[in-house]
């Protein structure tokens, strides 16, 4: 199989049926009608369709036509309906999905995707952030978190931590395996996002130290025992550093007059300026095992001395005047794991925060994971795709592109993807990509 071909749809999809049949059916048996595998490439279906009623519209024209897209499309044998793709893939753990993000990385690495992501003389930036994707007073299940407010009311929460590839130079991200922020077996305090975050670098640290990783993060994240386990796995960091968290960092800073580097920048409207200070080997932290760390600052002010922007930066890159600027802007690029994934994933179709199965064991985890993948699936067929990226510039917004596929799968059946974009592409009477 071709790179080109491997990263096609029907490339994408054979990845995902390939670990999706590997789930054991177990008490259901082998006469069962509705299989855990169709059930799986069932959910997965509805987001990456976009469209809560795909399967049902699917089983009414199998009905009458004996085929349908839910098979053609997405290999699906029996069509189930909601209930019981809960039921079915209520026991499944969603670090079983995990695979297909590592093998679709590993082939965008092949095709050069990843090395047009580059900066910092080779490094590939991680951004880490946590995200809410459930929350209820009265749904709840095992691996919930729980928050008690001051009136003694409990609430229910799922979250996860949501690791993307970003750039300063690109505006997709690149959407890779969770680490799911729940309750974790013998411990005694609620898990959270920094915990989160490590269990994430000691299971994907030798893939990132392979490729040359920078994590990015917040100033949650810039704090010693987080940039420990950075290290530990052979990674970089450049995390946002606020003073009011990190005022032994300041002080030093201050103290020792750090250098300076200002630059002059036309934005078509006006002139703005950008104001660098930086300084290497800082202390972390008060205390003698204080982790040495650079940092750096800008502040951007218009021709009138009006702040526009400030923000800092700790690394363990160290700081010169000659990357200074890249560094921050590197830093600076942390925003799209908001930007481009978590408001994308809540607001673009994704529909990330909404319930559409809790389930008692990890069906809410697993549902989860399936919208990432399809938003991965989605920024490799925009990146891959040339008919893909033909239809979606043309059509412009991303909501006429689905809204056209809703209605086109609502009433013919296409032998395969690939027919169903030549079709919209000869209805619109585009040449060729």
């Amino acid at each position: 199989m071709s790179k080109v071909k491997q990263l096609s749809f029907r490339g994408l999809m054979q990845q995902l049926d390939e670990v999706v049949s590997s789930w054991p059916d177990g008490r259901r048996g082998k006469n069962c009608q509705y299989r855990i595998r169709d059930a799986g490439l069932g959910a997965f279906a509805v987001f990456f369709m976009q469209c809560a009623s795909f399967l049902n519209f699917q089983q009414l024209m199998r009905d009458s036509l004996r085929k349908s897209n839910a098979q053609t499309l997405f290999g699906i044998e029996a069509i189930p309906c909601d209930n019981q793709i809960r039921s079915l893939l209520d026991p499944i753990e969603p670090s079983s999905l995990f695979a297909v993000f590592d093998q679709v990385l590993r082939q965008l690495n092949r095709c050069g995707q990843i090395k047009a992501r580059r900066v910092l003389n080779g490094q590939l930036l991680v951004a880490l952030d946590g995200v809410e994707y459930f929350h209820s007073d009265t749904i709840h299940c095992q691996h919930c978190s729980t928050r008690t407010d001051r009136h003694g009311q409990i609430s229910y929460s799922h979250q996860a931590l949501t690791p993307v590839i970003v750039s300063p130079g690109e505006k997709t991200v690149l959407a890779l395996a969770p680490e799911f922020i729940c309750p974790q077996d013998g411990a005694t305090k609620q898990d959270c996002e920094t915990t989160a975050a490590k269990r994430w670098l000691q299971q994907h640290g030798a893939e990132c130290k392979r490729l040359r990783v920078t994590i990015l993060g917040d100033d949650l994240y810039c704090h010693q025992p987080i940039c420990e386990a950075i290290l530990a796995q052979g990674l970089h960091f450049i995390l946002v550093c606020k003073p009011s968290s990190h005022r032994a960092l300041y002080e030093w800073l201050e103290g020792l007059e750090p250098k300076t580097l200002e630059v002059r920048r036309w934005t078509g409207r006006a002139h703005q300026f950008d104001h660098y200070r930086y300084l290497n080997a800082l202390p972390l932290r008060d205390g003698d095992d204080a982790l040495s760390v650079n940092g750096c600052e800008l502040v951007t002010t218009n021709e009138q001395g009006r702040v526009l922007y400030r923000n800092s930066f700790a690394t363990d890159h160290r700081i010169d005047e000659h990357n200074v600027k890249a560094l921050v802007k590197a830093g600076r690029t942390r925003w799209k794991i908001e930007n481009e994934n978590n408001n994308t994933l809540k607001t673009q179709g994704y529909h990330f925060e909404h319930n559409y199965g809790h389930g008692q064991q990890y069906l809410s985890a697993l549902l989860a994971t399936l919208i990432l993948l399809a938003f991965l699936f989605h920024t490799v067929l925009s990146l891959r795709d040339r008919q893909y990226q033909q239809l979606r510039d043309y059509l412009g917004a991303r909501k006429v592109f689905f809204n056209d596929l809703r209605a086109l799968t609502r009433y013919i059946c296409f032998p395969h993807w690939e027919a169903m974009l030549q079709f919209m592409r000869r209805q619109l009477e585009l040449e060729p990509p």
